[in-house]
């Protein structure tokens, strides 16, 4: 019999799963119906893992990084997939993408440097980035419209100033920290 705490797990290890299909999907240099309507499957896993856990009381610290694991996943593969169909997308975004892969990069190096492990900070200005991730890959691959990925990028350069900020200011990694003035009331309980 399933638990129903196993759920969350589930919808985890299916972002996991549909990810390498997305890439295969696109490397033939062309992507159907079935890449969006994965693609989508993806993201709603991605929004009802942490739903289904929190009300099942079954969230931790391991189904978080796990969440935060497989959505690097997901987008690894959505990044090649555009650099194999669309690399004139690519060229034209060049600065900006670098910049933006520079700011994840070393948001995640700050808090390799300073806590060993990857932030799982689930900001409201991740999930924003998120949603403006699934809107650039739809606008991108469903309707040819390149310009929706201005959105995604800055709120990629805004979530990772906002979480590197934050990693600088908690003096203990911890996940699910919602905000910068959530990670700010953190410090000050801490240092009472």
């Amino acid at each position: 019999m399933l638990k129903l705490t196993m759920i969350p797990w589930m919808l985890v290890g299916l972002r996991f799963a549909i990810a390498p299909f997305l890439l295969l999907d696109a490397l033939d240099g062309k992507t159907g119906i079935g890449f969006i309507g994965g693609y989508t499957i993806a993201v709603l896993s991605d929004i009802f893992d942490g739903i289904i856990a929190r009300r099942l009381g079954s969230s931790s610290v391991e189904l978080r990084q796990a969440d935060s694991w497989a959505d690097v996943s997901l987008y690894l593969c959505i990044a090649v997939s555009t650099w194999l169909i669309y690399p004139g997308a690519i060229a034209q975004f060049q600065f900006p993408l670098l910049m933006a892969i520079a700011a994840q990069t070393t948001l995640f190096a700050v808090s390799l440097i300073k806590f060993g492990k990857f932030p799982s900070y689930h900001t409201y200005t991740a999930k924003a980035w998120g949603i403006s991730l699934f809107i650039a890959v739809v606008g991108l691959f469903g309707f040819d419209m390149p310009e929706t990925l201005w959105g995604a990028i800055g709120l990629c350069w805004v979530n990772s100033i906002e979480e590197i900020i934050m990693t600088l200011i908690l003096p203990e990694w911890t996940h699910d920290v919602l905000s910068l003035s959530h990670a700010l009331k953190l410090r000050s309980a801490t240092s009472l």
